[in-house]
This record gives structure tokens, C-alpha cells and sequence, in this order.
């Protein structure tokens, strides 16, 4: 059984900060034990999933 505490009290009081990062998997790991994906998906602490906001094309700046 891990006995991990999170130095983070929640998300709701403080920003939580990265705990493991892993970029060449496209991952970080925070410290309120929600994993953030690359793509702004997020896998929450109770298994919750928030899908990705991406932002459409259609908005995106274009280089000239």
C-alpha cells in the first residue's frame, strides 16, 4: 500500500504543481494526484475524466 500524502491541500485552494513529469509519454503527474495529458485531457484522483478543450482550428493563429 503506498503511503504517499499530497503536500497539495486540493485544487480547489492552491495550484498543484508537478510531482513527475513524464514529456516523452505525453504525461505529468500532480501533486494532488491528477494526471495531466498533453493534449489538456486530465484523469482526476477519483477516475473522473475531463476529455481535452482543445481549441478549434478555426481559431487558431496562423503564421505568416
Amino acid at each position: 500500500m503506498c503511503s504517499h500524502r499530497s503536500s497539495c491541500a486540493s485544487s480547489d485552494d492552491i495550484t498543484p504543481h508537478i510531482v513527475a513529469a513524464h514529456p516523452e509519454q505525453g504525461w505529468n503527474l500532480l501533486c494532488n494526484g491528477a494526471i495531466v495529458f498533453d493534449d489538456t485531457g486530465e484523469l482526476l484522483p477519483d477516475g473522473r475524466v475531463v476529455a481535452p478543450h482543445r481549441m478549434p482550428t478555426g481559431e487558431l493563429a496562423v503564421a505568416a
